[in-house]
């Protein structure tokens, strides 16, 4: 199936080397390692809506079908298909009376954290929940270490503003340990970003 970007550049789903594919399996078989953030956090927001500590969900992005084969009556190919909409952040929804908004981010640097994984329309976002009184960050991950950071978007939205100015084009792992938060993985909930919010009391 082809699905392109709005501005009509085609999406390209990276697939491992046969190698770190194996890799990959191997770490998956000890302890869960292997997941992705976004399978971590999705646990983390089952078990929060399960004991109703919060409603948080990861936002489905619009998709706009343009060509179907049906190969078979019983069976449709979707064979061309746009994202309708630029997205915005990849999480959203309510905790104690106040809207929270975020997005996930892994990479695989050891060392700094690439500000190309953000776009601009996702900072222009961030900004606007920011101006209604939302609370808007980011979880990053640094996937050769399994190391999780919850970082504000008014922090990011500095490392962003010294990029755009000429400065370094990302954030080093110093700065996020310094201006974050570390997040270890636990059990339930894998990724306790709540427990964060709660210490820096701002729900």
């Amino acid at each position: 199936m082809e699905i392109n970007y709005p501005n009509g550049k085609k999406y390209e789903r990276k697939l491992l080397p046969k190698n770190e594919a194996v890799k990959k399996t191997k770490n998956e078989s000890y302890g869960n390692r292997g997941m992705t953030l976004e399978e971590y956090l999705n646990e983390t927001n089952q078990y929060y809506r399960d004991r109703k500590i919060a409603v948080v969900h990861k936002k489905p992005t619009p998709v706009q079908i343009v060509q179907v084969d049906y190969p078979k009556r019983s069976a449709a190919v979707i064979k061309e298909a746009y994202f309708k909409i630029a997205s915005t952040t990849d999480y959203n929804g309510v905790y104690k009376g106040k809207y929270i908004d975020f997005e996930a981010k892994e990479t695989k640097s050891p060392a700094s954290f690439p500000l190309k994984n953000f776009h601009q329309h996702q900072i222009s976002h961030m900004k606007e929940v920011m101006d209604q009184g939302g609370i808007c960050f980011v979880i990053l991950m640094f996937t050769k270490y399994d190391h999780i950071y919850f970082l504000s978007a008014q922090h990011l939205l500095i490392f962003w503003d010294r990029m755009v100015n000429g400065g370094r084009k990302s954030i080093t792992k110093e700065e996020i340990e310094q201006n974050g938060h570390f997040i270890p993985l636990g059990f339930q909930p894998r990724i306790d970003y709540i427990k964060i919010l709660d210490a820096l009391n701002l729900c």
